[in-house]
């Protein structure tokens, strides 16, 4: 980590920066607020950002370790990555790569072809982000309450992109590797891991990847292709939230009426109760001697019924019809039909 752990029984100064013992879920620091000796356990660390602990006679503040990098007089160097996701049902594949737009700072040449990508690609979090000249923007906000749809540009390097474009495409024709997943992820050089410099040791101190190692990560969709020549191919990004010309809700909603087909899937209801399309509730029974209303004939066992048809009986008029669960039933009707 980018930070010594924090110790039972020392004593702290205000504006020391300490870690958990072990490993948190939420990558936080914490700074020293109230100068004092820690207790002999470490106490419950705070999940939140700006949140404040008593420990024994000191107070700890969570911090980010990213923003506290930010805010030193000579912070080290923004470095931004990018991961492309594709998926399964689009593109044939659930591959992932890893791109950065720089090396690593190793200087000793690698022995064998096969050894170029790994010897100089950025490490970060174990994950190695292969060297690849990579331009992006658009990424900035406005106030007009539009979502940006950013522009990202790969280098085409021995047609290695349109070869990707032309697999996808097999898969699912005019594609273009639309849908796909882009991840831009900024994080600092002092979180880096040790791998990338020469003697395996990070001038900035020890490596750190944790979530609050970097700022937050921004994650948008490829929406088009717009440009691929034998040197660049550029897309276009949408962020989830950018509907675009879809409308909500997909179905109109009318009052009083329901649109789900009644103890169907989407009705939800499966009570033994029964209504009629009046709403009024109907009584299942048992018809008894009963005929078709249209000839008043007498059905016999075996007999063929027809969904929809009035049946009259000895006991009343009835009505058949063929409910959502597949069931076909006779009910009996309030009145003659």
């Amino acid at each position: 980590m980018a930070v010594a752990a924090w110790a039972a029984s020392t004593a702290f100064s205000v504006g020391d920066i300490r870690r958990a013992t072990t490993e948190q879920a939420s990558g936080l620091f914490f700074r020293c607020t109230t100068a004092g000796t820690s207790a002999a356990t470490q106490p419950s660390w705070p999940t939140d950002i700006g949140s404040t602990i008593t420990d024994n006679t000191c107070a700890w503040t969570a911090i980010a370790s990213a923003y506290e990098e930010l805010s030193k007089l000579n912070p080290s160097a923004i470095i931004e990555l990018f991961e492309l996701k594709l998926f399964q049902d689009l593109h044939g594949s659930n591959e992932e790569y890893y791109f950065h737009a720089g090396r690593n700072q190793k200087t000793t040449a690698p022995t064998t072809a096969d050894d170029i990508v790994d010897a100089f690609s950025i490490k970060y979090g174990g994950t190695p982000y292969v060297p690849l000249p990579v331009e992006a923007s658009g990424f900035e906000f406005n106030g007009d309450g539009t979502l940006p749809r950013p522009s990202i540009r790969f280098a085409n390097l021995q047609s290695q992109i349109t070869m990707l474009l032309l697999g996808v495409n097999q898969i699912t024709p005019g594609n273009d590797l639309s849908g796909a997943r882009v991840k831009r992820i900024r994080t600092l050089s002092r979180f880096l891991d040790s791998d990338n410099w020469e003697n395996g040791v990070n001038p900035y101190g020890n490596p750190d990847s944790g979530a609050n190692a970097q700022f937050p990560e921004e994650v948008y969709y490829i929406d088009r292709k717009v440009t691929e020549t034998r040197d660049f191919v550029e897309f276009e990004l949408i962020s989830s939230f950018d509907m675009g010309d879809a409308k909500a809700p997909r179905r109109l909603v009318m009052q009083n009426l329901c649109q789900w087909e009644y103890k169907g899937k989407e009705c939800g209801y499966s009570g033994s109760n029964a209504f009629d399309v009046t709403g009024e509730q109907i009584t299942l029974v048992a018809a008894t001697g009963f005929g078709y209303s249209t000839n008043q004939e007498k059905l016999t066992a075996n007999s063929s019924l027809t969904e929809g048809n009035a049946l009259i009986s000895t006991n009343g008029w009835f009505a058949a019809e063929v409910q959502g669960d597949g069931n076909f039933v006779v009910y009996k009707k309030p009145e003659k039909v």
